[in-house]
Formats: structure tokens, sequence, C-alpha cells
């Protein structure tokens, strides 16, 4: 079985409490015996996947596989097209440089629900919406890229893994894929 979910901001990526004072995965009502493959800071949002199969993490989380995960940062300031290029070509983060990956501008600029709490607002700078899609996941990696090009992430949603989108699911739900969507997760 593999559950999408859509983590909310403030909800660690586990079931057990770490002494903070964000909230656990217990309190959404998965089924038992369901682990979730891969990770989310409790800061950032988005799709989640669970499954109760073991191996599956490998098999979709190997950056030597190649599966894509797409996410949308909200950042400050308008990148440059160079700043976007930096990005794709791999910047160098905790003296680690990071793979190509693809980044661009969302245009139109989605519209996203407000997050509880909301994000921090500057009068005087602007902000705007881009995604990167990548292929590996390291600790807080995107915050990290996009800070390192000078364009701090103020929200980050997880939208798609392979060609599994988030889509519509309200935040705090979850869903179990189906055969269909199954197969498309492991497309390349």
């Amino acid at each position: 079985m593999i559950l999408a979910f859509n983590k909310p901001y403030g909800v660690l990526s586990q079931f057990t409490p770490d002494g903070s004072p964000n909230r656990t995965l217990a309190g959404f009502g998965f089924p038992k015996g369901v682990y979730p493959i891969g990770r989310l800071d409790a800061d950032s949002e988005g799709l989640l996947l669970f499954s109760d199969e073991a191996g599956l993490n490998t098999r979709l989380l190997d950056p030597e596989r190649g599966h894509s995960r797409r996410y949308w940062a909200q950042v400050e300031r308008i990148p440059t097209a160079r700043a976007l290029a930096q990005l794709a070509g791999g910047v160098t983060i905790q003296e680690y440089k990071t793979r190509p990956c693809k980044a661009w501008m969302l245009d139109p600029q989605p519209e996203v629900p407000p997050r509880d709490p909301p994000i921090r607002v500057r009068k005087n700078v602007p902000d705007c919406w881009i995604a990167l899609e990548l292929t590996e996941g390291k600790n807080r990696q995107v915050r990290r890229m996009t800070a390192a090009i000078g364009h701090p992430t103020l929200r980050l949603l997880r939208v798609r893994i392979g060609n599994l989108e988030l889509g519509t699911l309200a935040a705090g739900t979850w869903r179990e894929i189906d055969s269909d969507e199954r197969s498309g997760l492991f497309a390349r």
C-alpha cells in the first residue's frame, strides 16, 4: 500500500515526539504498519508518501535512480535568469556541491492557501514562487540552495514525486494511491 499525504506546516515526518512543540504524524489516522518514505522538515509542507513495503524508500529516493521531486519555493526578491541558472547548475552548500537540477520561475504565480502561521511579509521586499526539480534530497537542501544565491526561502512545498502530483489533496489529509498512479511513481 502507498499513501499520499499533504503534510501541513509544523508537523514532524515521524510518529514519535522529539521534544519540540511540533505535532507528529500520530494524529492523522494512518493505517498501522505504514511509515514515511523520505522526510520533510517540520517547516516544509506538501507531498509525503507512506508505505508498508520494505525497500520502497530506496527505490524512490536514491539519487542514482533519478526519480525527481518537484518543490515550489516562495523566496524573497525576484531571482534573475542568472540566479536560476546557478541553482540549475548546482550550488555549494555546507561543503557539498548539489547535483544539477531544473529551476524556473512559476508563471503564472500559483495561488496557494495561506499558511498558519503566515509567512513573514516585508513591505519593501517583494517575493515570488520558483520551482525546483531535484533528484536528491539532503537535509534542508532547497532552503540552503536558495539562500546560497541570495533568495531565502519563506515557504516550501513539495508538489510532486516522480509523476505523482499533490494536486488538490487538502493539508492534513491522505489517500491511498491507485495502481495507475503507483506505476507513474517509478517512471522516469
